[in-house]
């Protein structure tokens, strides 16, 4: 991501959302690849309505939280990462889909 001139960003939290038919590849197959290079990444966070302390409570929407938390991979990220390691990091994750044009 671009960076303000006038600060630094913590890079704090970097997901994507992968769509599976036009990547080839859905969002656990990528997890699992980088889990393969011991690189930890996480599905998004899990919508609170889907969670168990949270059965049978009223739901208004939440399809929009769904589809993020069924498409959605936090990659590693923080300040503290590489050229190098970033380019690795996208170099498996463009490994993952064989539609090379979809990143």
């Amino acid at each position: 991501m671009p960076e303000a001139s006038y600060g630094r960003s913590t890079r704090w939290l970097t997901c994507v959302t992968i769509e599976p038919a036009q990547f080839g590849a859905t969002r656990e197959d990528v997890r699992l690849a980088l889990e393969a290079e011991e690189i930890e990444a996480r599905p998004v966070w899990k919508p609170m309505h889907v969670q168990p302390v949270f059965e049978g409570c009223e739901v208004v929407g939440g399809s929009v939280s769904e589809s993020l938390f069924e498409r959605g991979l936090c990659l590693p990220s923080g300040s503290a990462l590489e050229r190098d390691d970033v380019e690795r990091i996208a170099g498996i994750v463009r490994r993952c889909g064989p539609a090379r044009g979809a990143l």
